[in-house]
């Protein structure tokens, strides 16, 4: 469970980063105004922020390491600016209150992946040392985008996947994997674009202190991708029989073990997450310890009653090689937290436990630490024995720990506003604005904006009546200011302002609708700052598309906006395109297969010769049918060329010897 956009907590955690961009421009130790950035890390430790708004009637800024503070607006310059802390080098979430809305930041980059609240994120350097999550001049490992059809599901689901900085270099090599999970409303992401675990892991290989893994990133709500049920409540889950452990079990870990290269025993599986991941890591693992030997808690606890396990502690502890706990003790589920590391100890269950007291309880900066101390353990037993020596004691009850309960999820996750809500061709969209004068809903391709009605309760709405199929950006415009759909996980990963993206799952390339197929896979190249998607059937994959960004694209762009992959897969499925490699990057036109770069036939397409994204699909469709369908008509001349002339070789070699 993932409780940390809540205002009902004196601190809020929410952090992100896109991965694959550098922070390096986003922090600066500057003179204000000298750059677009709305952050300035002074040298005294403290952060100014500053925010344009002059629409604006009052601002506030809400930083994980200070709480929310009002921000006084210059009259000169016309920014809203306030200065906080000191705090401690790490990467704390923000965003701004506007007029009672939170946005983020227009002027960062990076941003939280999210089912729901919207926040950017702040990076305040250590000046004379690293942190584990640094981005450093050290190999990296890349990070790959899937898509598997989930018969648990029934419907496609998605994961992502850190090979290390060896996997492409020795072919011949097998790995342990790590299944890390986030917690409740965490997209897939969250791992990655905020826990950092790939550089974290990076930073350690090159420093020599882990072992060589895969780390595989399930997306830990996949009944976010089903219909809504019709109260439009949040769709909970139990452990143990649930869609989620189910689809794990007998959907992801089989992909993963036929598409990968990995060791496929229980010593070389280990399981773990933050907060509601955490729950699901435990629960999973401690009923499948025949597939699991390395469990990982972070923030979190699970189920006292799992059948076979706690009431047979030398028969646990003799197949768990390491079972480890972290939480903080200003966490607010400490209490639930420490009665089950209580419960383990009473029945004998062998642990590792931290706890931490200066990393604000429920937070990101604490699952980056707990990660960076459980990486350097697993598939490392002589580690984990001394580790265990080493491990803290349970800390004795005091009576005023906070319980978690009913009452308090209720609390922490009141009814969702639905948003965007697709019906029989139709679309709405809502927003909760109570104070605001007017809302209009902004739709890329549309110059006009439409105006949005408010209920009672305070919550706007517009329906859209022709219900389109594509992807398209839009926005609010609460009172002149552009806002986010908070309720809508989909966000255009765009440099500067992000928009939310209506991605109606009726599109013509839509994963939820495309069935049982296969599909090929996004790869993010972390060293040559490449993105390539590498078909199903790389081996016979005929020539190479280069897609060009956009000015305000990112390396993301051409596949979350553009839906590349996803065109991709379907033209191949239905045979309409073969197979091809597809590329993002500054112009280099190697394309990769089997770790080796090969020279290909490359087409381009520049996303700028284009006013949307729709355009951008069509014409990239276009192309693909095209291209790989003539590159292939030319190269099975090409081999039935050959095939003659072999033959004829052959003839004159016979007639010779003879």
């Amino acid at each position: 469970m993932t409780f940390t956009f809540i205002h009902q907590l004196r601190r809020k955690s929410v952090a992100a980063t896109t991965a694959f961009l550098l922070s390096a421009g986003i922090q600066l130790y500057a003179q204000p105004y000298a750059t677009p950035s709305s952050t300035v890390c002074n040298a005294d430790g403290t952060v100014t922020f500053y925010y344009k708004n002059d629409n604006a009637k009052k601002v506030e800024v809400d930083v994980q390491f200070a709480g929310k503070h009002a921000m006084q607006r210059d009259k000169k310059t016309g920014q809203w600016t306030v200065t906080l802390g000191p705090a401690a080098p790490d990467m704390y979430p923000y965003h701004f209150e506007v007029d009672g809305v939170s946005i983020m930041d227009p002027l960062c980059e990076q941003y939280f992946p999210n089912e729901g609240f919207k926040n950017s994120l702040l990076e305040i350097p250590a000046p004379n040392s690293s942190l584990p999550h640094d981005i450093r001049n050290v190999p990296h490992g890349t990070v790959e985008y899937i898509h598997y059809y989930s018969k648990s599901l029934g419907a496609t689901n998605n994961a992502i996947v850190y090979l290390p900085p060896s996997y492409t270099a020795d072919v011949d090599k097998h790995y342990p994997v790590f299944y890390l999970i986030s917690g409740t409303t965490d997209t897939e992401e969250v791992y990655y674009k905020v826990g950092r675990m790939n550089y974290i892991l990076d930073n350690l290989l090159a420093d020599s202190c882990a072992k060589e893994m895969i780390i595989v990133l399930p997306y830990g709500n996949p009944y976010k991708l089903l219909p809504p049920n019709k109260s439009g409540e949040m769709n909970m889950m139990g452990f143990g029989n649930d869609v989620f452990s189910n689809d794990l079990i007998n959907d992801l870990m089989p992909y993963i073990e036929r598409t990968y290269r990995t060791i496929n025993d229980r010593e070389s599986r280990a399981i773990g997450g933050f907060s509601r991941g955490g729950n699901q890591g435990l629960s999973n693992g401690l009923r499948n310890l025949d597939k699991f030997s390395y469990l990982c808690s972070y923030s979190s606890f699970t189920s006292t009653d799992i059948p076979k396990v706690y009431e047979n502690a030398a028969d646990t502890n003799s197949k768990i090689k390491l079972f480890w706990l972290g939480i903080g003790t200003d966490d607010f589920l400490y209490g639930t937290g420490r009665d089950y590391m209580e419960f383990l100890d009473k029945n004998g269950i062998k642990t590792v436990k931290e706890f931490t007291t200066d990393k604000y309880g429920h937070t990101w900066m604490n699952a980056k630490y707990f990660l960076d101390h459980t990486l350097r353990l697993l598939f490392y037993p002589d580690g984990v024995q001394q580790a265990l020596r080493h491990s803290m004691p349970t800390p004795a009850a005091t009576g005023k720990e906070e319980a978690f309960t009913p009452s308090v999820m209720a609390r922490l996750f009141p009814r969702p506003i639905i948003s965007p809500e697709f019906g029989n061709g139709t679309i709405t969209f809502r927003f909760k604005a109570p104070d605001a004068k007017k809302v209009q809903l902004e739709r890329e391709g549309n110059t006009e904006l439409m105006a949005m009605e408010k209920d009672d309760e305070g919550i706007w709405s517009v329906t859209l009546k022709d219900g389109r199929n594509d992807i398209f950006k839009y926005c609010f415009v609460m009172d002149g200011t552009k806002v986010a759909d908070p309720n809508n996980m989909y966000l255009s990963p765009d440099k500067g302002f992000k928009y939310s993206l209506c991605n109606n799952p009726y599109n013509n390339y839509s994963f939820t609708t495309m069935g049982n197929i296969p599909h090929g896979r996004v790869c993010y190249d972390l060293n040559r700052k490449k993105a390539t998607y590498i078909p199903i059937m790389s081996d016979i994959a005929g020539c190479t598309i280069q897609l060009i960004p956009g000015p305000d694209d990112t390396l993301e762009s051409w596949f979350k906006d553009g839906g590349a992959d996803a065109i991709a897969d379907k033209l191949i499925a239905v045979g309409k395109a073969k197979p091809c490699f597809i590329t993002v990057d500054g112009g280099d036109t190697k394309a990769t297969r089997s770790g080796s770069d090969i020279r290909q036939q490359v087409f381009t397409l520049n996303a700028s010769d284009y006013s949307t994204w729709q355009e951008r699909r069509e014409a990239l469709e276009q192309l693909l049918i095209e291209k790989t369908n003539q590159v292939s008509l030319i190269d099975n001349n090409k081999k039935r060329g050959n095939d003659k002339k072999s033959i004829f070789q052959e003839k004159v070699k016979q007639r010779n010897n003879h």
